[in-house]
């Protein structure tokens, strides 16, 4: 659900930058009151994770069409809804600036589409009412699908109101809702299904990690490792090796921009802000759509059954941008953290 600087003008863009200014603001305000500083680390390996998993796209069967985890239900689930809001601007910071996924003016859209409404809204307002304090095996499947599936029509429908608001003809509301909406809901669903099967996971094993209050036993201490590891092994894994196996069908919401204007991408403005920001773009990149950079008359076009996709760009790329990742994450967690402790 990356939307591209086409699908934004200047004023909708400038004003979504603000918002999400302002949610970050918000954010690491609430980590320096509340925030345990052993979770920081955590921070750091769930971006890295959530960075390798993006990468990977599942076929809808039956449309053509593509989806990817966002990972905002299940940071917030393990982290709380403030730190997993900055994890999961971390993430998109890192794509937009060194791997071009996702345009620079539309990064504020894209924070608060999967950063905000995950986190801030669907996780809140959906997934801790059903889940409750004591939470059940079926209450916890329940609550992680269902907040998923919601986190995902709110992200496709804010995707659509920008694009009009943005006053992108070739997007007419309600023919790009229309397909933005039931795509997305398949996609949230087999989201939903991997943050359960994750979430339940760690409720199992170690269920004291879900609690968003600070860690205080030493035994906390010695799961948080143990998940970290893990965590830490399965980005690797995943940015290494299952990111050959991704999908080639086009995403969610290019197969939208398809059916509406008959092709999945549009072009930007060729002059002002859009320009501007896209030689930063290209001046910060430097492995573009997860790879080694090729000249275009030297790109392969593959089949959309291709697979696996066995390149050993795609495994640096994942690999370098879940350590960037990390670094970011952690590194904001460990600045909030310590401000509060020295005050």
């Amino acid at each position: 659900m990356h939307m591209a600087d086409a699908l934004v003008s200047p004023a909708v863009g400038g004003t979504m930058w603000a918002a999400s200014a302002g949610l970050i603001g918000y954010c690491s305000r609430k980590i320096r009151e509340i925030s345990d500083n052993r979770r920081v680390p955590l921070m750091g390996v769930l971006g890295a994770f959530v960075f390798a998993a993006q990468m990977i796209n599942f076929s809808i069967p039956g449309t053509g069409s593509s989806g990817h985890l966002g990972g905002g239900m299940i940071v917030a689930v393990l982290l709380g809804p403030h730190a997993a809001f900055l994890v999961i601007a971390s993430v998109l910071v890192v794509q937009a600036l060194f791997f071009a996924d996702g345009g620079l003016l539309a990064l504020g859209c894209n924070i608060f589409n999967m950063g905000f409404l995950p986190c801030l809204v669907a996780y809140p307002l959906v997934y801790r009412r059903i889940a409750g304090q004591e939470p059940s095996a079926g209450r916890l499947w329940t609550a992680c699908t269902t907040a998923s599936i919601v986190a995902l029509q709110l992200g496709a429908f804010a995707v659509v109101l920008e694009t009009v608001l943005s006053g992108i003809s070739a997007l007419p509301l309600g023919t790009f809702a229309l397909l933005m909406q039931p795509i997305h809901l398949a996609i949230g669903v087999v989201e939903g299904m991997i943050t359960a099967a994750v979430v339940a996971f760690v409720w199992k094993t170690r269920p004291e990690v879900l609690d968003v209050t600070p860690l205080t036993p030493s035994v906390r201490e010695h799961s948080l490792r143990n998940l970290i590891v893990g965590l830490l092994a399965a980005a690797v894994l995943t940015a290494g090796v299952l990111s050959w196996f991704a999908s080639s069908r086009p995403d969610g919401l290019e197969w939208a921009m398809f059916k509406t204007a008959g092709k999945e991408e549009l072009d930007a403005p060729a002059q002002g802000i859009h320009e501007a920001l896209a030689e930063i773009q290209d001046k910060t990149t430097f492995m573009p759509d997860y790879g080694f950079a090729t000249p275009r008359e030297h790109v392969e076009e593959k089949s959309p059954d291709h697979w696996p996709s066995i390149d050993p760009g795609t495994t640096v790329a994942g690999l370098l941008g879940g350590i960037l990742t990390l670094l970011v994450a952690a590194a904001a967690g460990y600045a909030l953290t310590r401000r509060r402790l020295a005050r």
